[in-house]
């Protein structure tokens, strides 16, 4: 966790400035330090046990806001977490912030640019992290949306793995923009429950990695039923 801390400070906060984190989260290092302490004490547990993990800010974390990269959201912090924040807190992982994205995952407005949001700004990618000379700050290069801040994390290694949403395209645009990889589910297969929502006869969350080991893996540990998401009734089949 601090060596990814040390990297955020570096390059998503000063040095090309990326913006892929919209929050950070606080307790990220109190959270790694017991994982630290189970580990050593034989209680390591969950695939994805000390693995830091990183939220589009759409998914509800109950220890962070979610403003789906809103002004109107600022600081509006959710009553619990999403069904699949808390299957990642129980498979051992620690949810390190909350990534920039396309605002409302771009469902405000026609001709949004991707990755933007009145909140977060432009976010950066990686491979040409240069806004438009005289532009008003969007990118040369884009970095794909709506989950862009969750695509530029995992290929700049900021984060290990990182979760999107999509409804059409926001998963696998920057996962093809950022070059990782990028797995839009099946609808139903993952739990939409605490995620801000587009469509019920599209959205789904999903994982977004530097492998496709790592996006099985995650993929993994959020699938499964919610008696709060209907969809995920054929998941018990």
């Amino acid at each position: 966790v601090q060596m990814y801390l040390n990297r955020i400070a570096a390059y998503d906060d000063a040095g090309p400035q990326l913006n892929a984190f919209i929050h950070l989260s606080a307790d990220a290092l109190e959270v790694a330090g017991a994982r630290d302490v189970d580990r050593r004490h034989g209680r390591a547990h969950g695939p994805l046990f000390g693995i830091p993990v990183l939220l589009k800010d759409n998914v509800n974390t109950a220890d962070m806001p979610t403003t789906a990269g809103s002004v109107a959201l600022e600081g509006a912090i959710p009553p619990g977490d999403a069904f699949i924040a808390r299957k990642l807190r129980e498979s051992g992982a620690i949810i390190l912030g909350k990534a920039t994205l396309t605002e409302f995952a771009n469902f405000i407005a026609i001709g949004m640019p991707s990755g933007y949001s009145s909140l977060g700004g432009y976010g950066l990618n990686p491979y040409d992290p240069r806004p438009f000379p005289g532009g008003d700050g969007r990118p040369v290069l884009t970095p794909g949306g709506s989950s862009s801040g969750s695509g530029i994390a995992v290929a700049a290694n900021l984060v290990a793995v990182a979760v999107g949403t999509e409804t059409s395209g926001s998963i696998l645009s920057p996962g093809t923009a950022n070059n990782v990889v990028g797995i839009k589910p099946t609808v139903g297969l993952v739990s939409r429950n605490g995620i801000l929502p587009i469509t019920a006869d599209q959205d789904t969350a999903g994982p977004l990695a530097r492998t496709v080991t790592d996006a099985a893996i995650l993929l993994g540990v959020i699938a499964g039923y919610d008696p709060d998401d209907p969809a995920t009734a054929a998941c018990l089949e």
